[in-house]
């Protein structure tokens, strides 16, 4: 029998996470998460992301492909290493004065949540048609993941509806200088100044995809008619992208592991 990993060629997993959209979303993710001070405390006080932001952006895609397309022994291994390392990350937040642990269920269920609803709400707005009930399978398949990281797996929610409502239920977020710092890299990253321009389309994509109340926190100005243009670029520029003979490596393994079993 052939292993096809958590989830395999049929899931929503597969088909979304093989989609460019996903940079963007991993943008928006990474924006919102931070401005919950305890979770941006724990990157703030245990991470390297200022001196290394591409090492950490190339980290989470590598995580995310090896339990996405990996065998089911890779995809353990991957979340065992990030179990690992939560091992280390405990503190107390500087600005809210509350102790903090990489392993506390409630920020484990913030980092989920704002990751998958960030996927599906990047997918719907610049990769094509998401069907309600195929959100709702992505958002069930994903709780595997979650689980393996350590969330009790009665709180992660089962559909997109529940993530919402979850979502909707958050207090106590705050702009810290952590989360602006953390802003600053993701608009701004280190790179060539050639290269800089390539970077305004998923940047200004990724501000126009956050939810209101974030890009107040942020003071991000935005004129909401600009939407349409940037979700019409960023839609042509990501099926272009699409159709490029172009596979991260783990895809193309995952495939061929496929196929010779088939």
């Amino acid at each position: 029998m052939t292993d096809a990993g958590l989830f395999g060629p049929d899931s929503m997993a597969w088909r979304l996470h093989a989609d460019p959209s996903m940079l963007v979303g991993a943008m928006r993710a990474l924006l919102v998460q931070a401005l919950e001070p305890r979770a941006m405390a724990g990157v703030v006080q245990h991470s390297d992301y200022k001196a290394d932001p591409w090492g950490r952006l190339n980290r989470t895609i590598r995580f995310v492909l090896h339990t996405t397309y990996g065998d089911t022994p890779t995809a353990e291994a991957a979340c065992a290493a990030v179990r690992r390392i939560h091992d280390r990350v405990n503190g107390v937040d500087a600005i809210t004065g509350r102790p903090y642990s990489a392993h506390d269920p409630d920020l484990l269920l913030w980092i989920h949540a704002v990751e998958v609803h960030s996927a599906v709400f990047s997918y719907r707005s610049y990769a094509g048609r998401l069907a309600d009930e195929d959100a709702d399978r992505y958002v069930v398949e994903m709780a595997r993941v979650s689980e393996l990281l350590g969330l009790p797996s009665a709180m992660a929610p089962r559909s997109l509806g529940e993530l919402r409502e979850y979502l909707r239920g958050v207090d106590g977020l705050q702009l810290t200088p952590g989360a602006r710092e953390s802003m600053r890299l993701i608009m701004f990253p280190p790179m060539p100044v050639p290269l800089r321009p390539l970077w305004v389309l998923p940047a200004s994509a990724a501000v126009a995809s956050l939810p209101r109340f974030a890009r107040r926190m942020y003071g991000l100005p935005w004129f909401e008619p600009a939407s349409l243009s940037v979700r019409a670029a960023v839609f042509g520029l990501t099926r272009f992208l699409k159709v490029l003979p172009i596979e991260a490596p783990e895809i193309r393994e995952a495939k061929a592991r496929l196929e010779v079993a088939a």
